[in-house]
């Protein structure tokens, strides 16, 4: 599997202004005023000076939207609500009819449902108080709380409400659009203030503003320049059981440490369906394909139909990876900003959406190429500073996940605070970043892992996977949690 190396853990370089200019008073989502943004690689100016054309009768010209954003997911329909909230006009596009489904776990932990608007109803099918870590279907060990830990829902119901709240916010939304490409010079493009919207059938729609969130084989995200460094297979099945199998599995989760480098499975109850999955490394596909059906089976489920069997590529982005060009913004999936080692995606698509619908809406309102390159770097400064920290962490998280799943197996089941920093993560109290980064121990735990990582003789493609050691660490962890949190 493809990791990043994540010793540099922060935002990168800060890139001067040009002389002369300054950054907004009043920054979107804390940024705070006068910060500088983060430099933005593989920008690219396409337009310089102020925008031509804007004399022209209005009345002769077509229509311009405010912003355009292209792709109805959490991130897309997050950034139409935070633009369409601040008053602007709206359009966002979506190829698929709606509701559709998305091959996910559909697990909402805090930090995504801290990112939902206000007023939100999660439509949670259940709610997770314990959790059965096992290392390829042995050792399994449960840990339970008294507080619920994350809830659980159907991506087609939870996608289709986050778009109803944008619509409700203003927003004007579009389905069967298909985006092949954006153009922000050329025939056209009316004016340099303008970005135009090429949709399949030769529709152009115009925008002043252009956010891209449309998946991790996003067009927009080509446009812009996105680079990747960790591409996964997830494998899921959507199984339904009888009421006594259900029973069994409310209000718990299994994760299964895989038998491949940086693999894992799941099984999430939803109701009356049970959502089983697994993800390992791009390029593992015959590999990944069975450890879903030996997965099943070993849980006794093979003979339930699934009702749909589905699969899905994961992206994560590269420390440079570019965030905008010109007039347009990319953030989610299209962006490659996910969490590397659990893949989780939700959380950084709710968070990323709503920073870019943000700053679009000040990209918007920018009146030459200066001003617009402004606000597109401070956009990528506030990912890069928050969302980019915890990624840098989530890299090394797997770098030691993937040479040693028994040895954390080890440390969640049979050390509480480990399994309390797990509890605190998905209920959003903490995170994995500020852990690392304001509390010692965690810091000189993870840089200890890290140490054994580079000298143990283990290490590197022939010394992968479960160890004897691993599972020498994993037997000796405690039976069953001592006490719940």
């Amino acid at each position: 599997m493809s990791s990043e190396n994540a010793e540099n853990a922060g935002p990168e370089p800060i890139e001067p202004l040009a002389p002369g200019d300054s950054v907004p008073a009043v920054e979107p989502s804390g940024v705070a005023s006068g910060a500088a943004p983060g430099g933005e690689p593989g920008f690219v100016d396409d337009f310089a000076g102020d925008s031509a054309g804007d004399s022209a009768d209005d009345g002769d010209r077509p229509e311009v939207w405010d912003v355009v954003v292209v792709g109805a997911g959490p991130a897309g329909a997050s950034a139409a609500y935070a633009a369409a909230v601040a008053g602007r006009r709206v359009l966002l596009l979506e190829k698929a009819e709606l509701p559709r489904y998305k091959t996910c776990g559909g697990g909402i932990i805090g930090p995504s449902r801290d990112s939902l608007p206000p007023g939100f109803e999660l439509p949670f099918l259940d709610r997770v108080h314990a959790v059965t870590f096992s290392l390829e279907g042995r050792f399994a060990r449960t840990r339970r709380s008294r507080r619920m830990l994350f809830g659980l829902v159907n991506r087609p119901e939870f996608d289709a409400q986050l778009v109803e709240h944008a619509q409700k916010a203003g927003a004007q939304l579009r389905t069967g659009a298909t985006v092949t490409r954006v153009e922000q010079h050329g025939p056209s493009v009316p004016d340099r203030r303008t970005v135009a919207v090429v949709l399949a059938d030769g529709e152009t729609v115009l925008a002043r503003a252009v956010v891209g969130a449309d998946g991790s084989a996003s067009r927009i995200g080509a446009h812009v320049g996105v680079k990747l460094g960790q591409v996964d297979l997830g494998l899921e099945a959507e199984i339904p059981v009888p009421p006594s199998v259900a029973e069994d599995w409310k209000g718990r989760i299994l994760i299964d440490w895989g038998p491949m480098p940086g693999s894992y499975g799941w099984v999430f109850p939803k109701g009356d369906t049970l959502t089983v999955g697994v993800i390992s490394a791009r390029g593992e596909g015959a590999a990944t394909k069975r450890y879903l059906e030996d997965f099943v089976a070993r849980l006794g489920l093979a003979g339930f139909e699934p009702a749909l069997s589905s699969g899905h590529l994961t992206r994560c982005r590269t420390d440079d990876s570019p965030l905008s060009r010109g007039r347009v913004l990319v953030c989610g999936d299209a962006a490659g900003l996910l969490e590397p080692w659990t893949r989780e995606g939700i959380s950084y698509a709710l968070r990323s959406g709503r920073l870019a619908g943000e700053w679009a809406v000040r990209v918007a309102e920018a009146g030459d190429a200066v001003d617009a390159r402004r606000q597109a770097l401070n956009y990528a400064f506030a990912i890069k500073a928050g969302l980019g920290v915890e990624m840098a962490v989530g890299r090394r998280m797997l770098s030691v996940f993937e040479r040693r799943p028994g040895l954390l197996h080890a440390v969640i089941t049979g050390v509480r605070p480990a399994w309390k920093a797990f509890a605190d993560i998905t209920r959003g109290s903490a995170t994995l970043g500020g852990m690392v980064r304001s509390n010692g121990l965690a810091r000189r735990a993870l840089e200890v892992l890290d140490k054994r990582m580079d000298t143990e003789s283990g290490v590197g493609p022939a010394g992968r996977g479960v160890t004897r050691r691993d599972e020498e660490d994993a037997a000796t962890a405690p039976e069953e949690s001592a006490g719940a949190l």
